[in-house]
């Protein structure tokens, strides 16, 4: 079963590949049409613009806070009776170093607040952050997306382990997103 879209597709893999060439278009065009200046960083309404630019073409429900409760294998995101709980409390995170910066991006992804699509809001959102921060971003043409799932799927106690991997290096050259 796929997801309700814009796009009218209802074959999963046809609709993953529409997915991943608009939002890697809109990605690009984010930065290039200098967009990407009116994000409040490190705040869920900034996270709500990137993810509603990215995907605002194929979902109706881009930029929104999901209503159904949501998980991927083993790991269940937040309860959506927790979500706008949960979001409040990542805003008021503090994002002032590397360990603070990726702790408040492992709360994001346990919070899961979209249906579709949080990892490549995540993953913009978190260089933001670290570019504003500490003038680096994550090289992720070294990161392989299933390890970092992983990592990031086993636990929020495993918050540490995410900081200090290697398959986690940072730049202070801006890459292309995703």
């Amino acid at each position: 079963m796929t997801l309700e879209n814009k796009l009218n597709i209802t074959n999963q893999v046809e609709l993953a590949k529409a997915e991943e060439k608009i939002s890697k278009q809109k990605a690009k065009q984010l930065f290039d049409s200098g967009d990407i200046d009116k994000v409040e960083v490190g705040t869920f309404k900034g996270l709500a613009f990137v993810h509603a630019y990215l995907f605002g073409d194929i979902y109706g429900f881009a930029g929104k806070i999901r209503d159904v409760n949501i998980s991927k294998g083993n790991f269940r995101f937040a309860p959506v009776m927790y979500l706008k709980a949960s979001l409040d409390y990542i805003d008021t995170m503090p994002q002032g170093n590397f360990d603070q910066i990726i702790e408040k991006y492992v709360e994001m992804n346990v919070a899961h607040p979209f249906c579709e699509g949080n990892g490549r809001a995540t993953r913009i959102w978190l260089d933001l952050m670290l570019k504003k921060e500490i003038k680096q971003v994550v090289d992720w043409n070294g990161v392989d997306i299933a390890v970092l799932n992983r990592i990031r799927y086993r636990s929020i106690a495993q918050v540490y382990e995410f900081q200090d991997s290697s398959r986690l290096r940072r730049t202070s050259c801006v890459q292309e997103p995703l």
